[in-house]
């Protein structure tokens, strides 16, 4: 059966448990030709399609991520969509993807923050993850570090302790000196306890590591 036949659209489903478990049987059995099926919908015109096929790709690019890593082009593309759930859909694939080709991702800089600047809070969650991904490699830590502590000034107070905790991760030398800085001055706008006390478990470690 052809993977288009098997996505919730395709089996008249609402929900998204089919294409999870394509998704599933996808990676188990490392089937590569499903996955260019399913990237080649994204040239379609049935939106309902293309979302769910995008849906098991970041699904299959959250367990196997080398799967879905040479269609990164793709999703780079995906990144300007006038649909939101094609925009956040393609942003959770590049994080995948960028446990494994940092390279690659890394050269989406400029796109990645496009898409940021202009969408949702779960485009931004998962832009924040691949660039802490990118950070992790000294090489790229000079150019994603900045761009982390910018959003990190930024961020919904929703968000905050969980980027806190990420970025408190990867920052290095004189970075957590000013990742402090921007921790204190954000810590006064947030009233609820635990929000407050995983920021401050952030800040303390910071603050040994910066002594």
């Amino acid at each position: 059966m052809k993977a288009v036949d098997q996505l919730a659209t395709s089996l008249g489903r609402a929900d998204e448990q089919p294409n999870i478990a394509l998704a599933e049987a996808v990676v188990a059995n490392k089937n590569a030709g499903a996955v260019r099926e399913l990237v080649d919908l994204f040239s379609g015109k049935d939106k309902a399609l293309k979302g769910d096929a995008l849906k098991t790709l970041y699904e299959v690019g959250a367990r196997a991520p080398e799967m879905i890593a040479p269609f990164i082009a793709s999703f780079k593309n995906l990144l300007t969509s006038t649909d939101n759930r094609m925009v956040w859909g393609a942003m959770c694939a590049i994080d995948a993807i960028a446990g494994v080709k940092p390279e690659a991702v890394y050269m989406l800089l400029p796109q990645i923050m496009v898409a940021t600047d202009k969408g949702s809070v779960i485009t931004r969650d998962h832009a924040v993850r691949a660039m802490v991904k990118l950070a992790a490699h000294e090489r790229f830590a000079k150019t994603t570090v900045p761009l982390l502590l910018a959003q990190l000034r930024i961020a919904p107070l929703n968000q905050l302790p969980m980027y806190a905790e990420l970025i408190g991760d990867v920052v290095k030398g004189r970075n957590v000196t000013e990742c402090l800085i921007v921790l204190k001055e954000r810590l006064v706008e947030v009233a609820q306890a635990s929000k407050r006390k995983r920021i401050e478990k952030v800040m303390r470690r910071l603050t040994i590591m910066a002594s």
